[in-house]
């Protein structure tokens, strides 16, 4: 990431909230199209060394995305995202937990809603992101599991395709 890219990663245990605002060098719509579109975010949804595999995406109120990251070993970690709400390059809202290869839920790992919203900045795209847990428990948990960094690494990789894709 360049050094000059706005990132904030704000823990918020009262209301156990995540909000992160991040800033990527490219307009709203690409930013957008990065975010919604299966063979894009499968080119950079993951923190390296990791890779994403997409099983099926529908993204659409109702729809959904079945996705993997995958380590270098070849072990897959499932998540499973419900489109909520969309407003076409201003925001969408979903659903998000972790899963198995099949999409069944896992119960025992923290489940969230998203709020994720693309806006204009100069030339560039602000994303602010507000994730929401059901407990102080489950966003310890998260953030034991390394949601900072994974989100740092996850998004250096957007930074690094967007140049190839203008």
């Amino acid at each position: 990431m360049s050094n000059d890219l706005l990132f904030d990663f704000i823990v918020d245990k009262q209301n156990n909230t995540l909000s992160i605002k991040r800033e990527f060098a490219a307009n709203r719509q690409l930013v957008w199209d990065c975010f919604t579109k299966s063979e894009l975010l499968a080119q950079w949804y993951a923190p390296k060394p990791h890779k994403n595999k997409t099983k099926s995406m529908d993204f659409r109120e109702g729809g959904h995305w079945h996705y993997a990251m995958v380590d270098p070993d070849g072990n897959e970690y499932w998540g499973y995202t419900n489109y909520v709400t969309i407003s076409p390059i201003d925001e969408y809202t979903a659903l998000d937990g972790f899963a198995d290869e099949h999409g069944e839920i896992n119960n025992d790992l923290p489940k969230a809603q998203w709020v994720v919203r693309f806006k204009d900045y100069g030339e560039h795209t602000i994303v602010e992101t507000q994730v929401t847990y059901h407990s102080l428990e489950d966003i310890k948990k998260v953030l034991d599991m390394g949601m900072e960094a994974g989100m740092t690494l996850t998004y250096e990789s957007l930074d690094e395709l967007l140049p190839s894709l203008k």
